[in-house]
């Protein structure tokens, strides 16, 4: 029997909770405001006996049929300051914040460190879940610690950077952790002494664009805003997830065979024997920029992103997905790994 803490809903509509924007329905969904929920949670035998969905700001995953289980949607709320060293300012945010509205906070008490990742869309507590990147910084660059409630022992548990086992869009959550670890909140380490990662080459355009030589976070932030902004369509007014596909990591010897045979290859180099491939490249290159199976679509201004445009289904947007898959195996040779969860 559910008890009085808990408010489970039933039969409800996701579609506004996954910025896809694509209609499928919960078995059953309950608003996680904190700790004491989760504890309660753990004491219904019948709902801990459904399949468990965490979500967040739902930026991160592609409904391809109605879930038959609960939805745990996280809506706890705060940041402060936690805490301070000689070397770094501990700035602690819950799972339930927006990501973006998290990084402007920390911009607007001055503390710069998290700029790069400016405008990604998603909440606090699923960042560390996917290592969030973009611009030369991933979240576990600036980690520092997490809590999360272990469904299956009880415990409250925190772990540090090594713990999370962080990896390119990856971590422990997606592993050992996965369907028993819920994340509370996390502590980011921002450093006192901030150097600006301007290296990346849109970056540092568009701050050579705007006179700019000794930049400070905000300018890097403001930066970063405008080419996500010009380059990704804004989910409320086209559904899409981001970033569909992670940018292949390959071989340096396949890599200089795939560049003997296309000068114009884009490829970031990741240590002596790997390079990292743009996957938008990979896909433009096949010709599905601009292109649509069904009301599903890849983005006019970026081949790395999908998109709904109008009513599509999950079920479209992954067969788009596997179609450019197939397309982009075929001619180069590269799996596509998506970024999103299929659900």
């Amino acid at each position: 029997m559910t008890t009085p803490l808990l408010c489970v809903r039933r039969d409800v509509s996701l579609r506004s909770l996954n910025t896809f924007g694509i209609e499928a329905r919960a078995h059953a969904y309950l608003a996680v405001d904190g700790l004491e929920t989760l504890r309660a949670l753990r004491q219904d035998a019948a709902l801990m006996a459904l399949p468990r969905l965490v979500l967040g700001g739902g930026s991160n995953l592609l409904l391809t049929q109605d879930f038959a289980g609960l939805v745990l949607h996280m809506q706890e709320r705060g940041i402060a300051i936690s805490g301070e060293d000689e070397d770094f300012i501990y700035v602690r945010a819950a799972a339930g914040e927006n990501w973006h509205g998290f990084v402007q906070w920390t911009l607007a008490q001055g503390l710069g460190g998290l700029e790069n990742l400016s405008l990604i869309p998603g909440s606090v507590g699923a960042a560390p879940i996917q290592n969030i990147g973009a611009y030369g910084i991933e979240v576990k660059d600036r980690f520092h610690s997490l809590r999360a409630f272990d469904l299956v022992s009880g415990e409250l548990i925190t772990l540090d950077a090594q713990a999370c086992h962080f990896g390119y869009r990856d971590s422990v959550f997606k592993h050992a952790l996965k369907d028993r670890a819920v994340v509370l909140d996390v502590t980011f380490a921002l450093p006192r002494r901030w150097q600006a990662n301007a290296n990346y080459v849109d970056v540092a355009k568009a701050l050579q664009e705007r006179g700019i030589t000794q930049p400070g976070p905000k300018d890097i932030a403001e930066a970063v805003i405008a080419i996500r902004t010009r380059k990704l369509p804004d989910p409320s007014k086209i559904g899409n997830a981001g970033s569909f596909f992670k940018n292949p990591i390959v071989p340096a010897r396949q890599r200089d065979i795939l560049l003997a045979q296309d000068a114009d290859l884009v490829s970031y180099r990741v240590d002596d024997a790997h390079y990292k491939l743009a996957a938008g490249w990979l896909i433009d290159r096949c010709g599905w920029k601009g292109k649509s199976m069904g009301q599903a679509g890849v983005y006019e201004q970026q081949a790395l992103v999908l998109v709904n445009r109008g009513g599509a289904t999950g079920a479209e947007v992954a067969r788009l997905a596997k179609a450019i898959q197939d397309d982009v195996l075929e001619r180069f040779g590269v799996q596509l790994e998506p970024e999103p969860v299929f659900i």
